[in-house]
């Protein structure tokens, strides 16, 4: 098998097993265990804060130490932690337990970025889109089959069990991709530690890669008061929660099925066209959603909301790798998975406040105009690096980047 198909196969099943174990089978087992309802949202949130906290130093470390190390230790959460579930009974044991299965996804998420695009400089939108998409179907038969599981099986144990096995499958495949020379690092511990800390700050100090990343995190803003506040919406207007369902995953499907193709044509027609042209396509679309009633227009909605993100996500994650030299490709991942993270983690609060305050239409509108002021920003503030117009921006362009087995 290929790096590359061996990546997907491993992006799929860590997202596959890991949503098992969240949706909708967690917020169940915290309810069970007595949390209050303030308590289960922090901790189906607590992963996601790992990746505000650990993306950031994992993927700097995968610069330093390899790529393969740092994936093998992410695979190690995917596979170790579900274990320890049948072992919980409070609530406290389960917050603590569910932040440290967090990182599984923000030691992997990264570094795994970052191995796709080492790949090539050709063609890595389109192997990005392939990537996000192959998560991306992990990330929707997962929480499925886990409310299957629970839902003939009765029992939590079993079903995290069936995580951990699940788990177990990413390890096996990342153990067999080619190996890696070691990084020209130094050789003490404070050579290294300057290298880890100089990687950042190139990285921090990136105007247009902080641009970028802050757009994906406004895009995600609006996609999490989507997912969060949508089904409440809905069951308002008299929706049932079949027909709920099938506008989310009209959005889903749209979404997984596009980000293949819409990667390669940013690698035809440039990041910043396909950037600008998903962002104002969300943001023309998320105002449109609370002032519609019937399923069928909802439908239409809601499918091109998640063209919109297809277009964005895999361009904004190339538009990335473009910006940094081989030797930072994971210090930029980090950084962006750290500001993604913190905006998914947002839209869900930002749109709860404004929508108890203005109600839905204005809440969502507010949203909308966030994201198209991020649009604007990005239009005048970032050029596009495949026309060589990056001048001072203080990352270069990746000129040499490196695959798996070739070393860093």
């Amino acid at each position: 098998m290929s790096p590359f198909l061996a990546l997907l196969l491993a992006g799929f099943l860590a997202r596959f097993g890991y949503q098992m174990a969240r949706s909708p089978v967690l917020p169940r087992f915290a309810q069970d265990l007595g949390a209050a309802p303030e308590l289960i949202g922090v901790i189906v949130a607590a992963s996601t804060l790992t990746g505000v906290v650990i993306k950031l130093p994992a993927g700097a470390l995968s610069d330093l130490l390899g790529r393969k190390r740092m994936m093998l230790l992410g695979c190690a959460f995917f596979a170790g932690p579900p274990f320890l579930y049948p072992f919980v009974h409070s609530p406290g044991a389960l917050l603590t337990l569910r932040f440290v299965h967090g990182f599984a996804t923000a030691i992997f998420s990264p570094v795994a970025s970052a191995s796709v695009a080492d790949l090539s400089q050709r063609g890595r939108g389109e192997n990005l889109g392939w990537f996000a998409a192959a998560g991306d179907i992990g990330a929707t038969l997962g929480p499925l089959l886990g409310g299957l599981l629970l839902f003939y099986t009765a029992s939590y144990p079993t079903t995290y069990l069936a995580v951990g096995m699940l788990g177990l499958l990413p390890l096996v495949i990342v153990l067999r991709l080619p190996d890696e020379q070691p990084p020209s690092t130094g050789s003490t511990l404070g050579e290294r530690s300057r290298q880890f800390w100089r990687g950042i700050g190139e990285v921090l100090r990136s105007r247009a890669v902080l641009i970028a990343s802050t757009l994906e995190a406004a895009l995600y803003v609006g996609y999490g008061a989507f997912l969060g506040f949508f089904p409440i919406y809905g069951k308002g207007i008299g929706l049932d929660d079949a027909q709920i369902a099938l506008v989310m995953g009209g959005q889903l499907a749209t979404t997984m099925l596009a980000k293949p193709l819409t990667g390669r044509l940013s690698d035809r027609l440039g990041r910043k066209p396909m950037i600008l042209a998903g962002l104002f396509l969300c943001a023309a679309t998320l105002p449109l959603i609370p002032r519609l009633s019937s399923l069928a227009s909802l439908l239409f909605v809601s499918a091109l909301f998640g063209l919109g993100v297809a277009i964005v996500t895999p361009s904004t994650t190339a538009l990335v790798a473009d910006l940094v030299t081989a030797g930072r490709m994971g210090s930029a991942m980090g950084v962006f998975g750290t500001i993604w993270d913190s905006g998914e983690a947002a839209g869900p609060i930002l749109a709860g406040v404004l929508i108890a305050s203005l109600s839905y239409p204005p809440a969502f509108g507010l949203i909308a105009a966030l994201m198209a002021a991020m649009a604007v920003l990005f239009l005048v503030a970032v050029k596009d690096p495949t026309r060589s117009e990056f001048s001072g921006s203080g990352v270069a362009p990746s000129s040499n980047p490196r695959s798996p087995g070739q070393g860093r």
